[in-house]
């Protein structure tokens, strides 16, 4: 029998293929990755954690199997974002406000990976309401990135907000795992992490049981470490779903089997304003290198102008809060969650929020409410919505001329635990080169291209029309075949590998 180290190296195609030739069972393949999530509980991926319930999910995946059966995902180990409603398990968005609370119900998303036949390990960690950029604002504590700098050992940041989800399946936690996008809460973790990241179009996945941040931004995706893996994991959470009044009544492709790594002909636009002034020289060496192997397999490439990206970053940070102050209205400490008693309703509200939501979270509340407020609604919010829809026709206007777009993914390489935490303006610049892709809400993908020069993995990202996200997939086959990128963090060869 194929052992544990083996097993959680693993790709989903490689396990489903081994699986149904019945090479090992999918209780064997869950158990691998529980005793690999046991041993690698310092890196704080996980909220909580469900092994009785993945091993009960295991055995029934193992009967389908057997009886032939199988779904998609069957018998495939994955986590689980904590922003996905779960019904009977701890559901807490990483906030204390939430803690304690545990849903009547099941999220759509979450419902289709089971109906699949995944197999959930448990909840993974991420900042406070999905509101971070590191995984540092979560009330559970921050998750820790696998990779680590070549020349030092200062623990780094995962990236967020699925900085959780990422931190486990670059730590072969999990096979894959669900994330949430708002304005690069999955491209981003998936660049700093070495791995594939798919934000698809704003539709394609329901939002219904997904705890909101941004209504009008939020998108479930898959974080898995190979282009096909992520094909595949998406045609299991897709579908049009009539609980989500935002959720597309398009058809879902068969993504996987529209993969071929044939990119010939295919234009790429190569956005001119995605190279300001003072671009890291190595993220902007590894955009170029990225053309280029794009360009050898047979792309041509084109450059655009999306003169609006400049005011992305500013447009993002009025929409966002102002959703987020509006659907963050309903914990109150009155039906479910945390609950500080005052001696009036008004005072039990103002305790229960000031103990309940952490510092990342009020901010942006308190920027939220006041660009709704009366007198400053016109100035902010429906300035800025006027300008979202300017920079989702820049994008209109390049796709009539290129079929995707490459850009960086990142600003930089995954930083250290301990930097930038006082400055929130930058934090929020992590998510400059995939906020605008958010605002007009198209399908991207993280694809990890090289190393930087302290051994830490980059990105690049492809952006696709609307509902394309086949295209975008196959380019990024490409791209993942060219750079050929098979390197593993630090964590992984290491001490702990003796002890699975």
């Amino acid at each position: 029998m194929t052992n544990a180290t083996t097993l959680t190296d693993l790709t989903i195609a490689e396990a489903r293929d081994a699986m149904a030739k019945g090479e090992f069972t999918p209780l064997e393949l869950t158990n691998a990755h529980l005793a690999r999530m046991d041993a690698g509980r310092g890196l704080n991926a996980f909220i909580t954690e469900t092994p009785d319930l993945a091993r009960m999910q295991a055995e029934r995946s193992g009967e389908r199997l057997r009886a032939g059966k199988a779904g998609p995902m069957e018998g495939i180990p994955i986590g689980i974002k904590d922003l996905f409603c779960t019904e009977g398990v701890r559901t807490t968005a990483g906030s204390k406000i939430l803690d304690g609370f545990v849903p009547p119900y099941e999220s759509t998303v979450s419902a289709n990976l089971a109906k699949a036949g995944a197999v959930m390990l448990g909840k993974t960690n991420l900042d406070e309401f999905a509101m971070g950029s590191s995984n540092k604002t979560s009330a559970s504590g921050p998750v820790i990135n696998p990779w680590t700098r070549t020349d030092d050992d200062e623990q780094l940041v995962p990236g967020g907000s699925s900085g959780g989800s990422a931190a486990a399946v670059a730590g072969r936690l999990a096979m894959a795992a669900t994330g949430t996008d708002t304005g690069g809460s999955i491209r981003q973790p998936a660049a700093f992490c070495g791995l594939v990241g798919l934000k698809p179009t704003y539709g394609r996945c329901s939002r219904w049981g997904v705890v909101a941040f941004a209504s009008s931004l939020d998108q479930a995706g898959p974080m898995t470490r190979t282009v096909r893996d992520a094909a595949i994991m998406l045609k299991a959470m897709a579908g049009h779903d009539p609980m989500d009044g935002t959720s597309a009544p398009v058809e879902v492709p068969n993504f996987e089997a529209v993969l071929s790594g044939d990119i010939r002909g295919l234009r790429v636009g190569l956005p001119r304003q995605y190279r300001p002034e003072g671009l890291d020289p190595e993220i902007a060496a590894l955009w170029d290198r990225g053309a280029e192997m794009l360009k050898d397999a047979g792309a041509e490439l084109v450059e655009v102008d999306l003169p609006h990206t400049k005011y992305a970053l500013a447009t993002y940070y009025i929409v966002a809060p102002a959703e987020a102050s509006s659907n963050l209205a309903r914990y109150d400490g009155v039906r479910y969650g945390l609950r500080v008693p005052g001696e009036t309703l008004d005072e039990m509200y103002c305790k229960t929020r000031a103990a309940g939501f952490g510092e990342e979270v009020r901010r942006r509340v308190l920027i939220g409410t006041y660009a709704l407020s009366a007198g400053y609604y016109d100035a902010y919010y429906l300035k800025a919505q006027k300008v979202r829809a300017l920079i989702a026709q820049d994008f209109k206007t390049a796709f009539e001329t290129v079929d995707v777009l490459l850009t960086p993914t990142t600003p930089s390489a995954a930083f250290g635990l301990n930097e930038t935490i006082n400055d929130p303006i930058t934090m929020y610049l992590n998510d400059v080169f995939t906020v605008p892709t958010s605002l007009a809400g198209l399908p991207g993908l993280s694809v990890p291209v090289g190393l930087s020069s302290r051994g830490l993995p980059l990105g690049l990202q492809l952006v696709g029309r609307y509902f394309d996200e086949e295209t975008v997939l196959n380019a990024g086959l490409a791209l993942e075949r060219a750079s050929a990128f098979t390197q593993k963090p630090a964590f992984l060869t290491g001490a702990l590998e003796g002890q699975i």
